[in-house]
This record gives structure tokens, C-alpha cells and sequence, in this order.
């Protein structure tokens, strides 16, 4: 089977909302991914075939196949074609998914997957509160053949993520010590310049701005639940962030062709669906699935990133799979690092790739809860 290979990942710093990245255009910012990422790989971006961005929210700055304009802004020929995609919070995971299938296909030979999203300027759900401004409720609460099957149902990632802490009877104190942890382990690769391999700095960033190095379960316990009697708080959620990043995937031929040096393989790609009313539990079926489909055990996987949507969506993803919070997140994730929805596949791919080789290890697998109830999981190998 044909190969497709990893040259190269980049991203820009994660802003948090309303900070340092804030006031860029999303044009601009995913710009920024894609112009450090061929400048460092050396590549002329006339070669690039493709380049396939994930963006959630598609209205205001970020309409229009903001991933076309992105590569223009950030000077490509105007015959590389864009294209962006929605899969939710998965949304740059599946680019690369979709990049690396043109790869092996043969059809195409470099392909960029990436991701951005400002949603400092646009908020979550911004493209629903426009829908209703023209008379238009959430979607889910106008089909009828969907109130058929799910009849009386609330769907909000919010209740989904409570619905797990009672269905696994994951505590808040157990949710907030993950919290901790999380800010923890990502202050620690900080200071130890984890990042830096990853990092593009842009408008003077050039470090992860969420990051809580002051934080005490004592601050956590004081915060209100939100939801009324609820476990989850803001301090076990993600946090709500600006940022963009960037892949470069090569077919052998490419690889050849243009002198590079990949630094990966992709071993395996999949995305499984789960409950859409828990939402956040399909990570668990996809890794299964994963495992099953490659022959490798929990064992064999030298490093897991599970995004941290919220604390009791990892938490009950180690308990049903057994992966040992050792391996998982080890440099912290989304409650510490961020979340930027369409950017954060390809920024923990980045931040898996260059933990992966600092370790030595061989597989690193990637997954993460998508809207919908759906996971993508990616196994990549070292080379």
C-alpha cells in the first residue's frame, strides 16, 4: 500500500479569548500556519496540490472557503487550490485524514492539512445565533424525523459531558485534580521549551496563553457548576481560543522528488460515530476500533492525545480503554493548552509528533470528541 508521510508540522501560539491574537483577521491567522510551515521545509508552495482546512463556524471572517484565502494571503500561486471542511471539533483531524487519502490514492503527491479559528471574533455556535436572527432555531429542534429518533432530547455538549461524569461516576474533585494536572504538565513543557519545536511565534506570542500556573483545586471548588447541580465547572472545560495550524503529507514519490525528510508515517485513519446525545463518548468506540483494525494494543501505543473537551470526557476514555494517564496528554491539553475548535487537530498532531520523537517511542495515537458523536483517531509511527 502507498504511504503517506508526515515532512513537517507548525503552528501559531494559542491565544486565549480576548488576548494577544484576538484582533487577527482568521484570514491572517491561518495564513501565518501555512506560510511558516513551507518556509521551513524549504518547499515552493506552487508544488502543493491541495491544502485542506478545518473551520468550524464558517460566517463573518471565517466564510466564504476561508482555507482558499488563507493560502493567498499567505502567498501561494494562485493555482494551488483550498478547500475548508467542517467536522466539529475534529475538523483539521480530518483534513489530514482527507490529505493523507490523496496521498495514497496516488491522485495527488503534497497535500497541506491544517486548521484555524478566531473565536475571540467569532463565537462558538455563531453560525446557529445568525440562523435565528432569520427565524431559524438549533437544527436539531426542527426535523421532525430527528425529534422522531431522539425524541425529548436535549442535545448541548455541555449536558453530554455531565451525562458522562454521572454515567462513569466521575466526581467533581476527580475532575478538577485532572484539571489541575493538565495546567500542571503544560506549565512544565513550557518552561522546559517543549513547544518550541512547534511553535511559529506570531504578534510577539510565542507561548500558550492559557496556561494557569497560579491554579488550586481551592480556586477550582469555588467556581459554580454550569449546569444548576451540576459537577462540571469552566475550570474542568476547555478553554475558548485563537490559533492556527499547519502539515505538510508526501507521497514517496514527493518525498523523492522534492529532497525531503519526513518525520512520520500515517500507521492508521478512522472516524466512528457514537451517541450524538452524550456527544463526547465516540473517542472511546474509535479507539477500539483503531486497536482492533491495526492489531495493536493499548501496550504497543507509546503516547496518547486525548482532547480535553472537558476532564470527564479523558477520564472516561482511560477507564473503558485502560491507557494509563502516564502516556496521556503528558504535556497537557485542551483545559490548560486550549481549544481553538478547527485548529486544535492538527495542533496536538504537532504537539504528539514532536513528544513522540523527544521520547523515542514508535506509535503515538490521536483522537478526540467531535459534534454529532463522533471521534476521528489517528496512529501515526515514528521514523
Amino acid at each position: 500500500m502507498a504511504e503517506a508521510y508526515i515532512v513537517d508540522a507548525v503552528r501559531s501560539p494559542v491565544g486565549k479569548r480576548g488576548g494577544s491574537l484576538s484582533q487577527i483577521h482568521p484570514i491572517d491567522l491561518g495564513a501565518h500556519s501555512l506560510r511558516a510551515l513551507v518556509d521551513r521545509v524549504g518547499i515552493d508552495p506552487g508544488a502543493i496540490d491541495d491544502v485542506i482546512v478545518g473551520t468550524i463556524d464558517a460566517i463573518g471572517g471565517q466564510s466564504g472557503n476561508v482555507g482558499r484565502s488563507a493560502l493567498l494571503a499567505a502567498g501561494f500561486p494562485e493555482h494551488v487550490p483550498g478547500v475548508t471542511i467542517d467536522r466539529q471539533c475534529g475538523s483539521s483531524q480530518q483534513a489530514v485524514h482527507f490529505a493523507a487519502q490523496a496521498v495514497m490514492s496516488g491522485t495527488q503527491d503534497l497535500v497541506i492539512a491544517g486548521g484555524l479559528q478566531n473565536m475571540s471574533q467569532v463565537p462558538i455556535l455563531s453560525a446557529a445565533t445568525v440562523g435565528e436572527q432569520f427565524g431559524f432555531s438549533m437544527p436539531y429542534a426542527e426535523s421532525p424525523a430527528w425529534n422522531a429518533r431522539y425524541p425529548g432530547e436535549e442535545i448541548s455538549q455541555f449536558r453530554g459531558a455531565e451525562l458522562i461524569a454521572q454515567q462513569w461516576n466521575i466526581t467533581r474533585e476527580e475532575m478538577e485534580q485532572y484539571a489541575l494536572t493538565s495546567h500542571q504538565r503544560a506549565a512544565a513543557a513550557q518552561e522546559a521549551g517543549r513547544f518550541a519545536n512547534e511553535i511559529a511565534p506570531l504578534n510577539g506570542l510565542d507561548f500558550d496563553e492559557g496556561v494557569r500556573r497560579d491554579t488550586t483545586l481551592e480556586r477550582m471548588s469555588g467556581l459554580k457548576p454550569l449546569t444548576p447541580g451540576g459537577r462540571l465547572t469552566a475550570a474542568v472545560a476547555s478553554q475558548i481560543s485563537d490559533a492556527s495550524s499547519a502539515v505538510l503529507i508526501a507521497s514517496e514519490q514527493a518525498v523523492k522528488d522534492h529532497g525531503l525528510t519526513p518525520r512520520a508515517r500515517i500507521h492508521h485513519m478512522s472516524v466512528r460515530g457514537d451517541s450524538p446525545v452524550l456527544m463526547l463518548t465516540a473517542p472511546i468506540a474509535a479507539t477500539q476500533h483503531a486497536l482492533a483494525k491495526t492489531g495493536l494494543t493499548v501496550d504497543d501505543i507509546d503516547l496518547f492525545e486525548v482532547n480535553e473537551a472537558f476532564a470527564s470526557v479523558v477520564l472516561a476514555w482511560m477507564a473503558e480503554t485502560g491507557a494509563p494517564h502516564g502516556k496521556v496528554n503528558v504535556n497537557g491539553g485542551g483545559i490548560a493548552l486550549g481549544h481553538p475548535i478547527g485548529a486544535t487537530g492538527t495542533r496536538i498532531l504537532a504537539t504528539m509528533l514532536n513528544e513522540l520523537e523527544r521520547r523515542q517511542g514508535r506509535y503515538a495515537l490521536q483522537t478526540m470528541c467531535e459534534g454529532g458523536g463522533l471521534a476521528n483517531v489517528t496512529i501515526i509511527e515514528r521514523l
